[in-house]
This record gives structure tokens, sequence and C-alpha cells, in this order.
């Protein structure tokens, strides 16, 4: 069960994200302390009610104000089997809350004078060549960009039934991409239309591998994530006995959603292969938010470029969804696990994972925004 990605983006901005955040977390009310017992407690009561209504086996979250991690808890079962609590330090598969990061590391190699949003993938002269097939393509496929793939406007291998990224069980990389490029034709000529394209972002992985001689992998913990302090994101197992050291076990649905280990999440890697504790994305979020104190990764011009809507989907940008408020934020859901990311314009940033999905992915995705709201609006001033 895969709803459209357009549906979750719009669960969003009619919820939490789209809206200015109130009086209670005024920045200029702040005041340089975590939340008090009374409002933490309060924070809590809101979490412990989404995971009853839902029936969350595992829910963690990380919130960070003016920099500072202020708030890391856990709640429910890491693993039901044996009784294990959720602690901050748990791991558990972000799924597309990657594609941010992702995004991070192409503009980093943008930064670094390695690669342009306009430069070609596909064909002689194009980053990729002919590394998974020479022309003639598919119709299109020649024009298809860097700033394409990152803004799911390449015109096609959307996140639908037909899916690349749920098929073709067994390929690896090389040989899935070159299958897709030869086969499956795009439906609309790049640049005019938004489709959501996890097949894309996989794209986008090779073309890091490609420019730094670098496995994905290696490239986004050395070069991004080790500059934000993280040191324990990994790309995932498949199987529950490949799960890290410290990751979470997940559930299915009982109304006949996919086992979460029949999955190949490692494919998946820069588009959803991620395994992270929500305090670690806290950490990196607040190393690519534009706002003073902790020092960016990327330059304010990039983090501007980054963050600048589609001219065809006002509400996605590259690798983030935005709004007019100024606020950024990715969902991620596979089987078994619902995430959210956030970076919103008062400089508050915070991450929630879970370990189940929940067979009616919206109603599940906008509970917990508004979980997320509802607990930082618990504190009367958060820290600058």
């Amino acid at each position: 069960m895969r709803p459209t990605r357009r549906a979750l983006q719009k669960g969003v901005a009619m919820g939490g994200a789209s809206t200015i955040v109130g009086p209670g977390v005024s920045r200029a009310e702040a005041r340089a302390v975590a939340p008090e017992p009374s409002e933490r407690g309060a924070m809590n009561e809101v979490a412990e009610a989404v995971v009853r209504e839902f029936e969350v086996p595992g829910l963690s979250v990380a919130i960070s104000a003016g920099g500072k991690l202020v708030y890391e808890e856990g709640f429910g079962f890491a693993d039901r089997g044996t009784g294990e609590k959720v602690t901050p330090r748990h791991l558990f598969r972000i799924a597309s809350l990657s594609k941010p990061i992702t995004s991070v590391a192409i503009f980093t190699l943008i930064e670094r004078g390695k690669l342009s949003l306009t430069d070609r993938v596909f064909g002689p002269g194009a980053v990729l060549g002919t590394d998974f097939g020479a022309p003639p393509y598919q119709r299109h496929v020649g024009d298809i960009t860097i700033d394409h793939l990152l803004t799911h406007t390449a015109g096609g291998w959307s996140n639908d039934d037909a899916d690349p990224m749920f098929g073709h069980d067994g390929k690896n990389h090389r040989q899935l991409i070159t299958t897709v490029v030869a086969d499956q034709a795009l439906e609309k000529v790049p640049g005019e239309h938004y489709a959501y394209s996890n097949f894309g972002y996989c794209l986008l992985g090779r073309v890091i591998e490609k420019l730094t001689g670098a496995s994905y992998r290696d490239f986004v913990r050395d070069q991004i994530l080790a500059r934000c302090g993280v040191r324990d994101m990994h790309i995932a197992g498949n199987t529950r006995e490949q799960r890290a050291p410290g990751e979470v076990v997940y559930y299915r649905e009982a109304s006949g959603d996919r086992d979460p280990y029949s999955l190949d999440v490692a494919r998946m890697d820069s588009h959803g292969g991620w395994i992270a504790s929500a305090p670690d994305l806290v950490r990196f979020l607040v190393h690519v938010d534009g706002f003073a104190g902790v020092p960016d990764i990327l330059r304010p011009e990039t983090l501007r470029a980054m963050s600048k809507p589609s001219p065809v989907q006002a509400d996605y940008a590259s690798g983030w969804a935005v709004n007019a408020n100024g606020n950024w934020w990715h969902f991620g859901g596979l089987a078994g696990t619902r995430t959210l990311m956030v970076r919103t314009s008062r400089g508050l940033c915070w991450a929630a994972l879970t370990n189940r999905r929940w067979c009616d992915t919206g109603s599940y995705s906008a509970a917990i925004d508004r979980m997320m709201w509802n607990m930082v609006s618990k504190v009367k001033a958060w820290p600058t």
C-alpha cells in the first residue's frame, strides 16, 4: 500500500507544518533552557496518546531549538518479543527521510564544482554517460537533468504500482537501472510534470558514486554525516537477522501490508535505505537549517537553492517538502516504518520515527505531524 506522495504532502500542509508557530514556541520569548518537567510530562502525554490510538509498537522523538538538542524520548517497544523498550539511541529505518540526505550530498558536489543542476544524466558527455546503456534511449531519457531528479520532474518512473524500486527482485543497481532505462518509458516531458520518484533518487546515488569514486554510503557518511557529528547511521540490512546493533524490530499490518523483511532496503540506499536514531537526524537537520548558532555544512546560497520550490510543484523543492511559511520537511514510509523530520522557520527541528506503518497511511502521517506540533506547543518558550 503506497498512497501518493502528493496526498501525504498535502496532509502535512493541512496540518501543523504549514502553520506559523504560535506564541507557545516564539523565538522572541525564548529562554535558554530545556522544557520544564511539567512541560516534558505534557509532551510525553501527547506522544503516548498517539501510541495508544494507532497501536504503535515503538516511537522515538527528538527536538532541537536554537541548534541545541533539548528533548529526546522513546515510547513503547523496540522489540515486543523481548520487551525491550525504545530509547533515543535506537535505530529505525528512516525510508524517504533518506532523500533530503541525498539532496545535501548532491548540493555538496555542486558546491565543490563537480556538478551542475543542468547537467544531463544519460548519454555521451552526460554524468552517467553510457554506464547504463547507450542511445537510442526511450523518448526524452537523454533530456533528464540533475535538477529533474532532485525535484521529481524527470517525467516518469514514479511511486505507483509500477515503481521500479519495488520490483525487479534480485537485480543489483546496474542491472536494475539498465533494465528500467531500456524498457520503462517516460510518461511526460522532463521538467513539465511532478511525479514522486524513488527511482530518480536511486539514480542520484549512482551520480554520487560516479563523481566521487566512493560508494554512496561511504561518501555520505564521511563527507556529510561526519561533518554533522553523526557516527551511527548505516544502510539497512534486508532481513531481521541483518539488523544493526541497536536497531528496532519492524512490524507489519494485520490488514495485509507487506512483510518488512521481504524488502530490498539495501538497494534503496539513496532514496530510502538509511537507518538512524531520532537525535542523529536532528543533528543532521541543525547543520543544514540555515540558522545561526550551529555552522551549516552548505553555504547560504546553496541552502536557498536546495529549498527553492519547483516551478511545477510549489510544495516540493530539491529533496524537501516546503511551504510559504519557510518550513521544510519530509515523510518516510515502508512496510514496518513511518517517519517524519521537520525544520521549522522558527528554529525548531525534530524527528519522529516508528516501527510500524498504519494501513491508513494518510491519517497516520497526519497524526504524527499533529503530535509533534502539539508536543512543541506544550513548552512556553524554547531556547535559541
